[in-house]
C-alpha cells in the first residue's frame, strides 16, 4: 500500500505526515530518518485503528486516477 507524506524541514532535522492518515505524524534528524520513522508510525496507527472496530468488516476499493 502507498501513502503521500508531506516532508518539512524543521528545526530537529525534518518533519513528516501522513494527509491520508489524520494525526500521523513523525520526524527525524535526516530525511532518510524521518522516512522510516514514519513507516514505522503508519504501521502503528493501522494497527491501533483496526483494534478500534475489532468486528467491523474491514474492504479495499481501488479508485483508478
Amino acid at each position: 500500500m502507498k501513502y503521500k507524506i508531506i516532508l518539512q524541514p524543521s528545526e530537529e532535522g525534518y518533519s513528516v505526515s501522513v494527509p491520508g492518515l489524520p494525526g500521523c505524524w513523525s520526524q527525524g534528524v535526516t530525511e532518510e530518518e524521518a522516512i522510516e520513522n514514519i513507516k514505522d508510525a503508519i504501521l502503528e496507527y493501522l494497527a491501533a485503528r483496526n483494534d478500534l472496530f475489532p468486528d467491523a468488516e474491514v474492504r479495499e476499493i481501488e479508485i483508478a486516477g
